[in-house]
C-alpha cells in the first residue's frame, strides 16, 4: 500500500469514528488478516486448503453488539478473494458485504480494510469467502456477537460457550471442483462431514455444569442433523433470535443456517459421542466427535446414536416448533415480541421459482427463468457512479412470467420501508436452503406442493422467528416476510453453493432517492474500484 492509498484509508477510518462514535460511542476492535494456502489433512489425505493466519477453520471474531470492526485482509492467494459476513445486516452499509455484486475483488499480493458492524444484533453467526469455489476450500470461520452487559439474556449464564462450525467436504481441489462446474456438470457427492475442520473433534467440559454451542452448518450442499449422545439440547436462539426453550435430542441444520443451544452435562462421567450426519442423501455422510467430561476415565462406547436420515415430515414438524420467545429481548431492551408483524399487511407479495434448466448446453440453475451472471463491475458501484448497461432491473420478474430460461445480471427493485410478502417456491425433488444478505425476515409459513393465496390460512402471524437463511423443502414452499428498512444493493442467494455460482441468486435494491446519512453511508474513500468503475471518483 502506498503513502497516499495509507493516508487516504486512514481518513477514512477518522471519518468513519467521527460518525458513528458521535451517535453511540461505540468501541473499536482492529484485526490483521493474512489469507494463505496451506496443505491440511482434514479426511486423511493432502489438501490444500485456504487459511486465514494459518488457521483452519479461520480466527473467530468474538464481538459485541454494535462493536466497530476494522479488519484489515492480506489477500496472498493466486487468485482475487472476498469475505462476506453471512447474517450480519450491514445496516446502512451494504459497501461492506463482501460479494461481487457489492465489492470489487482483493487482488493478489494487495489489501482491503472492512469497517463495519453488528448493529443491534446479538447471536451465531460465520463468515465465508464468496468468491468461486473458494469456499470448498475452507477460509470460513465463526462470529460471535456478545450481548452488551446491560442487555440480559433469556437464560443463566452458561459455564462455557463451544462454536462448531460443520459441513459437508471435498477432497478434490477448489479450482478442479470449479473448472466441474464450468464445464457444464454440476458437482459430485462429497466425500465427507467436518467439525472445525476436522473428522474427529473433542470438547471438555466439567459433570453438572451447562454449556452453550454454537452450531453452524459452513458446507456447500447438505443439510446436517446434529446431536450428542445421552443428552437433551435447549434451543435458545436462532440467528440473533431469542426462541421458546424447546429441547431436542437432534437438530437439523441446514445450509448457511446457525442454531444456539444449551447443554448440560447432567450424565454418568464418560466420553459421549457428538454426531453430525447429513439429511435427505444416499449414502449417509457422518462426523463424530467426543463429549469429554474432564472426570472422565471411560471413552466413548455403544453404538453411534442414530438421527433422521431422508424423513422429510420430521424435518417440517421439527421447524414449526421454532418460536420467537416475544417477552425476552434481542440486541436493544424492548421484547423481541413488540414489533407485531403479523399485523401488518404486505405492501406486495414476490413468488420465487427456482429451476435447474440447461441452458447453451450446459447446466444452469435460475431464478423465476433468469440465470444471474456476475458483471464485470460490482452492481452497488455502478448504481452509484451511474454506469449503464451493468445491470438490468427489467430482467426479472416478480413472478414467474414463462418462457425460455435466460441469462442476466438481475436486480429487483424495491422502495426503502415496503413490508413485503416473500414466497419460495421449489418444484424440484431435492432441499432448497434460501440466504437474504442486508436482513432477518419472518418465516411465517412452510407448506407443501403450490403456494396459493388460501396459504396464507397456515401462516403463523403471532410468534414466528427471524432468521437470516430458510429452508424450502422438496416439492414445496416457505414464506417470509421481510420490512425492507435497510437500504442498500442486497445479495438474494441460494446456499448451495453450487446453485449459487450457475445463476440460483439476484440483488433486491432497497432504495430511497433522497440522499441522507439517515439511509445509507456514503462510500467508504478505501473502496477498491474495478471494471468500469475503474476510473470512477469517489
Amino acid at each position: 500500500m502506498g503513502k497516499g492509498d495509507f493516508l487516504r484509508l486512514l481518513y477514512g477510518v477518522l471519518a468513519f469514528c467521527c460518525v458513528t462514535v458521535v451517535i453511540a460511542d461505540d468501541p473499536y476492535r482492529f484485526y490483521t488478516w493474512t489469507v494463505t494456502y496451506g496443505t491440511i489433512y482434514p479426511l486423511g489425505v493432502p489438501q490444500q486448503v485456504i487459511l486465514i493466519n494459518g488457521q483452519f477453520p479461520g480466527p473467530r471474531l468474538e464481538v459485541v453488539t454494535n462493536d466497530n470492526i476494522v479488519l484489515n485482509l492480506f489477500n496472498k492467494l493466486d487468485q482475487p478473494f472476498l469475505l462476506t459476513w453471512n447474517g450480519i445486516k450491514q445496516r446502512k452499509n451494504s459497501w461492506q458485504d463482501g460479494v461481487l455484486g457489492t465489492n470489487c475483488p482483493i487482488p493478489p499480493n494487495s489489501n482491503y480494510t472492512y469497517i463495519f458492524q453488528p448493529k443491534d444484533q446479538i447471536g451465531s453467526y460465520t463468515y465465508f469467502p464468496s468468491i468461486g469455489l473458494h469456499r470448498a476450500a475452507g477460509g470460513y470461520g465463526a462470529i460471535n456477537v456478545y450481548q452488551r452487559p446491560q442487555i440480559p439474556v433469556p437464560y443463566p449464564t452458561p459455564n462455557g460457550d463451544f462454536t462448531l462450525l460443520v459441513g459437508d467436504w471435498y477432497k478434490t481441489n477448489h479450482k478442479i471442483l470449479q473448472s466441474t462446474l464450468d464445464s457444464g456438470k454440476s458437482l459430485p457427492f462429497p466425500d465427507g462431514v467436518l467439525i472445525n475442520g476436522q473428522a474427529n473433534p473433542s470438547f471438555t467440559g466439567d459433570q453438572g455444569k451447562t454449556y452453550k454451542f454454537r452450531i453452524s452448518n459452513v458446507g456447500l450442499s447438505t443439510s446436517l442433523n446434529f446431536r450428542i449422545q445421552g443428552h437433551l439440547m435447549k434451543l435458545v436462539e436462532v440467528e440473533g433470535s431469542h426462541t421458546v426453550q424447546n429441547t431436542y435430542d437432534s437438530l437439523d441444520v441446514h445450509v448457511g443456517q446457525s442454531v444456539t443451544v444449551l447443554v448440560t452435562l447432567d450424565q454418568v462421567p464418560k466420553d459421549y459421542y457428538i454426531v453430525a450426519s447429513t439429511r435427505f442423501t444416499k449414502p449417509i455422510l457422518m462426523a463424530t466427535g467426543v463429549l469429554h467430561y474432564s472426570n472422565s476415565r471411560i471413552p466413548v462406547s455403544g453404538p453411534i446414536p442414530g438421527g433422521p436420515t431422508i424423513e422429510v415430515d420430521w424435518s417440517i414438524k421439527q421447524a414449526r416448533t421454532y418460536r420467537w420467545n416475544l417477552t425476552a429481548n434481542a440486541a436493544r431492551p424492548n421484547p423481541q415480541g413488540s414489533f407485531h408483524y403479523g399485523k401488518i399487511t404486505p405492501s406486495r407479495t414476490i413468488l420465487l421459482v427456482n429451476s435447474a434448466p440447461t441452458i447453451n448446453g450446459k447446466q444452469r440453475y435460475a431464478v423465476n427463468g433468469a440465470s444471474f451472471i456476475n458483471a464485470d463491475t460490482p452492481l452497488k458501484l455502478a448504481d452509484y457512479f451511474n454506469i449503464p448497461g451493468v445491470f438490468s432491473m427489467s430482467s426479472l420478474r416478480s413472478s414467474p412470467s414463462g418462457g425460455p430460461p435466460f441469462i442476466a445480471t438481475s436486480v429487483l427493485p424495491a422502495n426503502l420501508h415496503e413490508f413485503i410478502e416473500v414466497v419460495f417456491q421449489n418444484s424440484e425433488s431435492t432441499i432448497q436452503s434460501w440466504h437474504l444478505d442486508g436482513y432477518d425476515f419472518w418465516v411465517v409459513g412452510y407448506g407443501g406442493g403450490q403456494w396459493t393465496q388460501a396459504s396464507r390460512q397456515s401462516y403463523n402471524l403471532e410468534d414466528t422467528l427471524t432468521r437470516h437463511t430458510v429452508q424450502v423443502y422438496p416439492n414445496s414452499w416457505t414464506s417470509i416476510y421481510v420490512s425492507l428498512d435497510n437500504q442498500g444493493m442486497w445479495n438474494v442467494r441460494s446456499a448451495l453453493w453450487e446453485r449459487q455460482y450457475l445463476g440460483q441468486q439476484f440483488y433486491l435494491r432497497v432504495w430511497n432517492p433522497i440522499q441522507s446519512l439517515s439511509n445509507e453511508y456514503y462510500i467508504p474513500s478505501n473502496a477498491l474500484l474495478c471494471g468500469r468503475a475503474a476510473k470512477a471518483h469517489n
